[in-house]
Order: C-alpha cells, then sequence, then structure tokens
C-alpha cells in the first residue's frame, strides 16, 4: 500500500485543483476523522480502565494531568499544524524545495521544544501539578501518571506532528494508518499493564508510551523513503528564520487555543476543586472526555479540509476552497448537534461507563446536562478557526481561538460561580460557546466577503 501510494502522491495533490470537491473531503477526511477518532477511543478506553480499575481518585489524578498534556500538545500543534498548512500551500504553488525546508526545519523546531518541556517537567513536576489543582489525595496518582507518560508525551508530539505533513503532502490512508497502529497496540497492551501486571494508573502510562513509540517510527521511516513527495534529506535542518516564521504563524493559533485550554483546564480544576471537591473534578474528567471524543471527529474533518482548502488557496482557485469551507462546515455542525443531544438525553449511561461510584455518576449527569446546552454551535467554530489557518489568516484564526476558551470563557468562569455555585462552572460553557459563535459568524462573513472568486479551468467540483 505504502509504494502505491506513494507513486498517486504526485496524482493526488493534482486532484486537488481539479477534483469533485465532496468527493476530495471524502478523500482526505476519512482516514483523518478514521485516525483521529481511533486515537480518541484509545485515550476514552483508557480513562474508562483506570476509572473502573483505580475509582474516583484515579479519575480525579488524570484530570489533573490534564493542564499538562495541553501544553505538550499545544508546543507539537505549534510546529505541526504551522508545517502541514504550509507544505499544503507551497505543493499548490509548485514550490516543492520550500515544502522540503518546511520538513526539515520542523523536526529541528519539534527536537528544541521537546527538550524544553522535558527539562521543565522534570525540575518542577510537583509544583505545575499544584498549581493545576492537584491535592495530597490526588497529587500521587498525577505525578506517578505523568513521570511514566513523558517518554510517551514525546513520540506523540513526534508522531503526530509528521503525521500531519505526511496527510498534507498527499498520503491521507497511510496518515491514518499511523493512528491506527498506535492506537490498536495501546487498547490491548492497557489491560495487560492495569490488571494483569497490577500496575494502575502507572501501567496506563506504559502502555501508551510502548503504543506511541510503534505509532513515531512508522511515520518517521515514511520521510526517510526516496519515493515520498518530501522527505527527509541534507541541507534543511538547518534553521531558516523565514521558513520558521512562516510555520510558527500559523501553528500559533491552534497551538493557543492548546495553551489556552491549558489555562482553562486549570481553572475550571480550581473553581471546581472549591465548589464541588474532588468528586467535581473527577466529573469534568468524564465531560471532557466525551466532548474531546467529539471534537477529535470535527478536527478531523478539518485536518481533511486544510489540504483542499490550503491548496486551492495556492493556486488561486478561491471558488473551491469557499465550497470546502461550507461542506465541512455543515457536516461538522451536524455532528456537534448530534453529540449535544446525545450528551443530555445518554448522561447516565455515558457517567456509569466510566465509573461505577453513584455519587460520581450523579454529578457527572447533572455536569453534562447543564456544560452541553450550547455544544452545537462548537463544530461551526472549530471549522472557521482552521480555515483561518489552512488560508494562512494566522491572526484571524489566533483570536477565534481564542474567543471562546479566553475572550468569554475565563471571565465567565470567574464571574458565575460567585453567583451560582457550581452550576456556575457548568453554564460558563454554554455561555461562551454562544458568545463565540456571534463573533465567528461576523468574522467568517468578512473573510468570505473579502475573497474574491475566480473562474477555474476543468472540473468545478
Amino acid at each position: 500500500m505504502a509504494v502505491t501510494e506513494s507513486r498517486a502522491a504526485d496524482g493526488s495533490l493534482g486532484k486537488l485543483a481539479t477534483g469533485s470537491i465532496p468527493r476530495l473531503l471524502w478523500e482526505y477526511s476519512l482516514p483523518a476523522v478514521v485516525g483521529m477518532l481511533v486515537m480518541s477511543l484509545y485515550n476514552v478506553v483508557d480513562r474508562i480502565f483506570i476509572g473502573q480499575g483505580v475509582g474516583p481518585d484515579g479519575i480525579t489524578g488524570l484530570t489533573i494531568t490534564f493542564p499538562v498534556m495541553n501544553i505538550t500538545t499545544a508546543l507539537g500543534v505549534l510546529v505541526g499544524a504551522g508545517a502541514s498548512s504550509r507544505v499544503s500551500i507551497l505543493l499548490g504553488g509548485k514550490d516543492h524545495r520550500g515544502a522540503q525546508m518546511v520538513l526539515g526545519n520542523s523536526m529541528t523546531l519539534m527536537c528544541i521544544l521537546i527538550a524544553v518541556y522535558l527539562t521543565a517537567f522534570v525540575l518542577f513536576l510537583d509544583e505545575i501539578l499544584t498549581l493545576f489543582g492537584a491535592d495530597a489525595d490526588s497529587l500521587p496518582y498525577a505525578r506517578s501518571y505523568l513521570l511514566c507518560l513523558l517518554p510517551g508525551i514525546v513520540l506523540t508530539n513526534i508522531a503526530f506532528t509528521f503525521n500531519n505533513v505526511m496527510r498534507a503532502s498527499g498520503y491521507p490512508r497511510k496518515a491514518m494508518l499511523t493512528m491506527i497502529i498506535g492506537a490498536v497496540c495501546n487498547v490491548a497492551l492497557d489491560p495487560v499493564f492495569i490488571f494483569w501486571l497490577d500496575m494502575g494508573i502507572t501501567g496506563a502510562a506504559v502502555a501508551t508510551d510502548i503504543a506511541m513509540a510503534v505509532s513515531a517510527v512508522f511515520v518517521m521511516w515514511h520521510f526517510l523513503q526516496p519515493r515520498s513527495t518530501v522527505r527527509f534529506t541534507r541541507g534543511i535542518y538547518r534553521l531558516e528564520w523565514k521558513t520558521v516564521v512562516s510555520i510558527v504563524a500559523i501553528g500559533a493559533s491552534p497551538s493557543l487555543i492548546n495553551f489556552a485550554a491549558c489555562a482553562i483546564n486549570a481553572i475550571v480544576n480550581v473553581a471546581l476543586g472549591g465548589h464541588g471537591g474532588n468528586m467535581a473534578i473527577a466529573a469534568a474528567g468524564i465531560f471532557t472526555t466525551y466532548t474531546s471524543l467529539i471534537c477529535v471527529v470535527v478536527i478531523g474533518m478539518c485536518q481533511g479540509m486544510q489540504p483542499v482548502v490550503g491548496y486551492n488557496y495556492g493556486a488561486g482557485l478561491h471558488h473551491r476552497l469557499k465550497r470546502a469551507f461550507w461542506i465541512t462546515t455543515g457536516a461538522a455542525t451536524a455532528l456537534t448537534v448530534l453529540g449535544s443531544a446525545c450528551g443530555m438525553t445518554l448522561s447516565p449511561f455515558i457517567a456509569r461507563a466510566f465509573t461505577s461510584d453513584a455519587d460520581l455518576v450523579a454529578v457527572t449527569v447533572h455536569a453534562l446536562r447543564l456544560s452541553m446546552l450550547a455544544f452545537g454551535v462548537v463544530g461551526f467554530q472549530i471549522v472557521a478557526t482552521n480555515f483561518f489557518m489552512a488560508i494562512g489568516k494566522a491572526p484571524q484564526s489566533i483570536f477565534l481561538g481564542l474567543a471562546r476558551q479566553v475572550i468569554f470563557l475565563i471571565p465567565l468562569l470567574v464571574i458565575m460561580p460567585r453567583e451560582l455555585g457550581l452550576d456556575g462552572v457548568w453554564l460558563s460553557f454554554p455561555a461562551s460557546d454562544v458568545l463565540a459563535t456571534v463573533v465567528t459568524v461576523v468574522m467568517v462573513w468578512l473573510q468570505l466577503r473579502a475573497i474574491v472568486i475566480k473562474k477555474e479551468p476543468g472540473r468545478h467540483g
């Protein structure tokens, strides 16, 4: 399959300018969605095993680690999202050498960032976890999990970053396979380390480390092959200011969104700890896991949209990129509306999948029903943010990403709990979603009006 897809890569890229838009979105989005969904499912399974095998304290400890995971994800996305968008645009403009330089500079940037965050975590791990809401009960679980997971975090950054570049350079099926391989390994190894070897939450981390090592080797091997569209070769690793800026400028938007998620998780954990204790923090972990499962599917759709939009933007075929945006928006919105409905009506079943503790189930059911009241609009927000990123409009993408999670949500998390207590924390999420959607609609309308529709040769998608 690898050889066949490699030979077809150039032809696949050519189709981005002439092929049917719905068919292209399906071809690129399906592998991305499957890959992201499988990766998310193994995270869900990870948390189910921890919840059922360790108990509410295990879920609380795991929830405390979410902000730390978001920091590492943010640094990986800074390189991966920026590099994949630049590769698509450069290949669309027939600048193969420029795409090669982006690949090599991305590798160097990633190594630097990994060295920085590993040093910080090793030296200040307890202080960081305490800042993010850990107390005497949850700190041992969180520390044990993260210390063992650090190798896996590094490997995850490598696998995800270059998986995005693999997809953007014309290998959507191979990119999907990268994620599936790691996910299957993790799901298979979780029960072995958690239950059979009785390693508890530490076993979950070890299973993830091994699984991510497999994915990282697979994706890096691809870029060593001579037939790959872009590949590792001499002369591309020395940092070039222009190339670095082009990567970071585009990757800054999703990266800042993840950093914002880190701040939000910390603020939420502190607010929940003050109004509902560790039980509320554990409920937030289940809520976050469920909503993340839906959001990663939308992100998968956006990853499929990105090369289509980026290539056609680089080629000046603006009518096609608009069509790709609206089709993706429709599909993403339908999914988040369905996810919102299921989250509110099926909340008892969702809660019991993670825990058998009756008190935690009751808190989680209440949390889901309040927090997901406006979740249906989130799909549109995610697609719009990624659309701006795909066409290289970094400032707009950054602003939209921060609008929901920082500009609106943080003040609401400070104000609403003062009046409504724990319910105020849960209701901050739908209130922020509604306010951010209003801003998103205005910005998308202005941007689409500014894009001049150009006539394109051949098929019109």
